[in-house]
């Protein structure tokens, strides 16, 4: 089973840099990130699956775009989001 509404709510509280924050860099890569964990697990069982693989692939590039903008531009949230999220960078 995929992100529920409530799971998804609960990143974007945790994430959000204000009340009505979902689109800031930190909250996307946060809903990225639990999307990319699960289609990981998802692999484990269905390793043909090469139709989802392009679009864990997208999705890792993505995250990876927007981790770049916050290392350019604001280390101290990068930072953060690196420390909370356990990615290894």
């Amino acid at each position: 089973m995929s992100m529920t509404a409530a799971d998804k709510a609960g990143i974007i509280e945790k994430f959000a840099r204000g009340t009505d924050d979902t689109g800031s860099p930190e909250v996307q890569v946060a809903l990225l990130t639990a999307r990319i964990r699960y289609l990981t697990d998802h692999f484990r069982d269905h390793a043909k699956d090469h139709h989802s693989r392009r679009g864990l692939l997208k999705m890792v590039g993505r995250r990876r775009r927007l981790l770049k903008y916050l290392r350019v531009n604001h280390e101290d949230r990068y930072k953060a989001v690196i420390a909370e999220l356990g990615l290894r960078r």
